[in-house]
This record gives C-alpha cells, structure tokens and sequence, in this order.
C-alpha cells in the first residue's frame, strides 16, 4: 500500500523523466511519423515531422494503466492536463485517475478499473489494474502504428482480460489523428461488464478547455500547492462542445446519444478542436457521453443506466473464450475551427475506412 509521502516520490521520479528535453529524430520526411521507443523510462515518444507529439506512458507501478501522455497540437501546445503526473499552475487537483487519455471501465467482475489510482479513493473499494505487458509492432512512417497486449488484473492479481490494442499516429500541418482500436479477450472465466457511467475511452484537458463553471474550486498555485481557499474563476476557460445532433449546451450534452462530439476552445490566443469518434460497429451505438464542464471528456459505449435516469441498461457479458473490439478516433487540430460539416466528412472518412 503506497503512503502519501512514497506517492509523491514516485510522481517526482516520473516528472523527472516526462520533462526531459525530447529530441528530434536526425532524419524525418513530411509528416513522417518516429516512434522512438525507451525502456529505461517506461515509454515510447511519437514525434511528426520530428516534432513532439505524446507518449505511450506504461509505468504500471506508478499509473495503474498504461496512458498516451502528454498530448499536444499540431501547433505544438499541450491539451491534456498535468496533474497529477507534471502538476501546472492554475490546474484542479481533482480525480487523480485522469490523467492523459486512456481506455478502461468502472465495473468489471465487481471490480474498478476506472477509478484506480496510486492513493485509493475509498479505502474499501476494489480496484483492479492495468499491465503493460509488451509490444507487438513499432512501425514508423507517413502512418505510425503501435501495437500493444496488456492485462487487466482484479485486487486480487487474477487475469480478467487480455488486450491487444492498436495505436496509429498521423499528422499535418494544422492537425493530429490517434486511433484507437482495442480488443479485450476473456481467456479464463466469464467476463461482466455492469452498467456504469464511469468509462470508457476518455481524456483530460487542460485547464483553458474547461467550461466555464461557477462552482468554487481548489487550484494550483505557482508553488505547485493547493491554493488555501476555492475560487471561481473564468479568465483562461474557454471549452464548448457540440455533438453530432448540433447541440452545443452543457449540461445538455452531457450522457446524451451521438456519433461523435467536438470540444474546442483557445490555448494562447489559437482556437484548438479535439473531435473524438465512436466507430459504427461498437457496442451500442451511438453511445452516451460522460463530457464534463471540468474537462474530462469521454465516450461510453458500456453506460446507460445513469444517464437515461434508470430507462435503459447496459450490462455487457463477455463469455469464456471470446472478444469485443472498440475503434475511436481523436482529430486534434489548431487554427481554423471546423464546423459541423466539415466534422461529419471527417467521421465518415474515420468510419468507413476502418
């Protein structure tokens, strides 16, 4: 059981090693995508055009699931929070399990996954974890592809899942591609998936994508310290979203059904759009959407029950032996912001050629 104190020494080690200077590939082509791999540091870096773009993070003593972190535009800002792991002035301290973009759910077998972290959030709780195990594929080029197999593990380190998932990385001038397609597989015993708000591939914003909110909150100050008192405050928060039905109004998007859903705002000054997709073949589909004014901002193809106030429910059986895939995409891009138009061409494109 980690303490308080051996928790923030494992954070400072990972700073240490999250905030060295990245360095640039000696050889890149036009949007060539490297993946430069270090086992030394638990990571492997994706540069674009040798510019940095994220990370896959898999020191599982410290993360509790392997995450793509830190993310950043094209235009080279970051649009993922830092807390807990590379903690930023003015950032809330709140849910020290978001962190970067991940891909787990809140109830399998009775266990969470979602809600797993170094410091427990409830002492009684049981929480399970994620494993890196190895790589399958780390393939360079125009379209970068990393391939990975990981383990779930309940509280009790017995195997629930293997997951094979695949990473590809693309980019342009103005814009970053991730898709994500992942393939859980039960190999011992039968795996349940109990309805629950809390999943299922989600990511952290940054502050400044934050919707506007007038509950008081703690943040950090230039100290990296939780402030003395809660404050509202609205200066650098400019996040909105907008879902494929058109509906742009929160608390309105929140959990309702829809293909895809765009957050956009401004980081310095530079309008930024993260347009995530839910490809048609997932599990119930179009799902619901656990987009919060906060900034955490995912997909749930495994929750009905709290967002239709107990109308439908979702629990999900996967039998000994067998599989379920999920395919996502993220399109990040920096300038122009597209519209509803221009983001429905884009899912398309996403759908059909995946």
């Amino acid at each position: 059981m980690y303490t308080r104190s051996s928790f923030f020494f494992l954070l400072f080690i990972s700073v240490l090693s999250f905030c060295k200077a990245q360095k640039k590939p000696k050889e890149s082509t036009s949007n060539f995508v490297s993946l430069v791999q270090n086992d030394t540091l638990n990571k492997l870096d994706v540069f674009i055009d040798g510019v940095y773009f994220t990370s896959y993070l898999y020191a599982d003593s410290i993360l509790r699931k392997p995450v793509l972190f830190p993310i950043h535009a094209a235009n080279g800002e970051r649009i993922t929070r830092g807390f807990p792991i590379n903690p930023q002035p003015e950032e809330r301290i709140d849910h020290p399990h978001h962190y970067g973009l991940w891909f787990n759910h809140g109830d399998v077998n009775g266990v969470d996954y979602w809600n797993s972290a170094v410091i427990a959030k409830d002492a009684d709780a049981r929480y399970g974890r994620i494993n890196h195990i190895k790589f399958l594929k780390v393939s360079p080029g125009d379209i970068g592809t990393l391939v990975v197999e990981k383990e779930w593990r309940n509280d009790s380190n017995e195997l629930i899942l293997n997951e094979k998932t695949q990473y590809t990385f693309s980019g342009t001038e103005h814009e970053r591609i991730i898709t994500h397609k992942t393939t859980l597989f039960a190999p011992e015993v039968e795996v349940f998936f109990k309805d629950s708000k809390e999943g299922l591939f989600a990511l952290r914003v940054r502050r400044e994508l934050e919707l506007p909110s007038d509950q008081p909150e703690i943040l950090l100050n230039e100290a990296l310290e939780p402030a003395d008192q809660a404050i509202v405050a609205h200066e650098k928060v400019s996040g909105r979203y907008l879902n494929s039905n058109g509906v742009n109004s929160y608390p309105e998007v929140w959990g309702k059904r829809a293909k895809w859903m765009q957050l956009s705002g401004k980081i310095a000054n530079d309008s930024i759009s993260i347009m995530l997709f839910d490809h048609i073949s997932n599990l119930n589909h179009p799902p619901h959407w656990m987009a919060r004014d906060y900034g955490l901002f995912a997909v749930n193809s495994l929750g009905s029950n709290a967002y239709t106030e107990g109308k439908e429910q979702l629990n999900f059986k996967l039998k000994k032996g067998a599989s379920v895939t999920f395919e996502h995409q993220v399109i990040i891009s920096d300038g122009i912001l597209p519209d509803l138009l221009e983001i429905e061409k884009k899912y398309t494109d996403f759908w059909s050629n995946h």
